[in-house]
């Protein structure tokens, strides 16, 4: 039997995202009812069968240094900004740390897209000499990770895991096991994607993974929905900084929210479909359930992973019901997605960064475009207004994030504030 592990402080956070260029601001965007999902207008799009996206300001990347604006995929500029983000903010608890014992772990799903679409176009229609000699830096998955720990001048290891949807979740499970070996002091954890581009939308719309509700974009993500048709494609960035509950510095402020545990398992079924039943899915929720010594009536909330795909929806409700069983019934469940889109590998990440805050709030955001309800979801999902939480101030409130990924990869985070 493992050892409990150690719950871990964040002391930081920051997000790009389609709501925001930062938490608090992508935070007050869901609670507003706000969606960052818009139509692709480019004329590159117009042949497309879906031209709807969540896609980050384009005046947010502004401020990168020029040389970086060059020389960084649009991925790595949103992980970097995000990075910079949380790095300050949890500057009260980093003073003196050692840059060696300082590690980062940033996800993605895929990483460069963006450069590798643009170099292949060059190269297809202005030759090789055209191509940029920083093809390779600029798209390999691992860039993000890398340039945090350069602009940071960070030492202690940076890494990356590459599963999928669940990658920005998953990053924070190699966080904890970082810190929990004592291989790192502080982590910076997260996950980052840019696949809104010509390449991205028509990859995953052949597949037929994606809505095509072009006429309206707004209403296209529909989580749990009965009529829902595919998720909608989007960017964006998550990092958050954890640090063990017994280095943090006495005088600084208390922590924004703890990591409990992880719990992880693998389909083992398709590259792409989920297992239909959510038997395994349901293992990495018990994991993370038991490693956390709780219950599931200690939960105050679900967030879902819920892309609004018609089998993956209800597989996730499937693994919630084995996993959680009757308490299920009493449990709230919300599903951002609606609103953000799904951000692939930066998904996990941002999203935990949303239940933290819904933890601190003590109130659970509506699930935006879930209505009318797929009947065979049989799940309490947060529909017509936001849900508050039992507790006032000193309690503290539990809830489960769950992240899936293609290749069925299964990530559940038990989150605490």
């Amino acid at each position: 039997m493992p050892r409990p592990p150690e719950r871990l402080a964040v002391t930081g956070w920051g997000c790009i995202t389609p709501l925001g260029p930062t938490a608090a601001s992508t935070w007050q965007s869901i609670l507003a009812g706000h969606s960052g999902i818009t139509a692709v207008e480019e004329s590159w799009a117009a042949d497309l069968p879906a031209r709807l996206a969540g896609r980050v300001g384009q005046d947010i990347t502004a401020a990168l240094e020029p040389l970086l604006q060059r020389r960084l995929d649009r991925c790595s500029q949103f992980a970097l900004l995000a990075a910079r983000q949380a790095w300050a903010s949890a500057a009260a608890h980093c003073v003196g740390v050692d840059p060696a014992r300082v590690a980062v772990v940033m996800g993605t799903g895929i990483g460069g897209l963006t450069t590798l679409e643009r170099q292949h176009t060059n190269l297809l229609q202005a030759g090789p000499g055209r191509v940029n000699p920083l093809t390779v830096p600029m798209l390999i998955p691992n860039a993000a990770a890398g340039q945090i720990a350069i602009d940071l001048g960070l030492h202690g290891g940076a890494h990356t895991p590459v599963s999928a949807c669940a990658a920005g979740a998953e990053a924070l499970l190699l966080a904890q096991l970082l810190l929990q070996d004592d291989r790192a002091d502080v982590v910076l954890a997260g996950g980052c994607e840019a696949p809104v581009n010509r390449l991205g939308l028509v990859g995953f719309a052949a597949m037929r993974a994606l809505s095509c509700r072009n006429a309206e974009p707004q209403q296209a993500s529909r989580p749990y929905a009965q009529d829902r048709d595919g998720f909608v494609l989007s960017e964006g960035a998550g990092v958050l900084v954890l640090q063990r509950s017994g280095d943090l510095a006495p005088a600084g402020p208390p922590p924004l929210g703890w990591l409990m545990a992880c719990g992880s398992s693998s389909d083992g079924h398709h590259i792409v479909a989920p297992e239909p039943e959510g038997l395994h899915a349901s293992r990495a929720i018990s994991e993370a359930l038991r490693r956390a010594q709780l219950s599931a009536g200690d939960l105050s909330f679900v967030q879902a992973h819920a892309t609004g795909t018609p089998v993956g929806d209800l597989a996730e409700a499937k693994a919630l019901r084995r996993g959680l069983g009757a308490a299920l019934d009493a449990i709230p469940v919300t599903a951002p997605k609606g609103q953000l889109g799904h951000l692939l590998g930066a998904a996990g990440a941002v999203e935990t960064i949303l239940t933290l805050q819904a933890l601190r709030q003590g109130l659970v955001p509506r699930s935006v475009n879930s209505t009318p309800l797929d009947p065979a979801v049989n799940l309490a999902v947060v529909q017509d207004a936001h849900h508050p939480l039992a507790g006032g101030t000193g309690v503290e409130r539990f809830a489960l994030k769950n992240a899936f990924g293609f290749g069925g990869h299964n990530i559940s985070l038990i989150l605490a504030a």
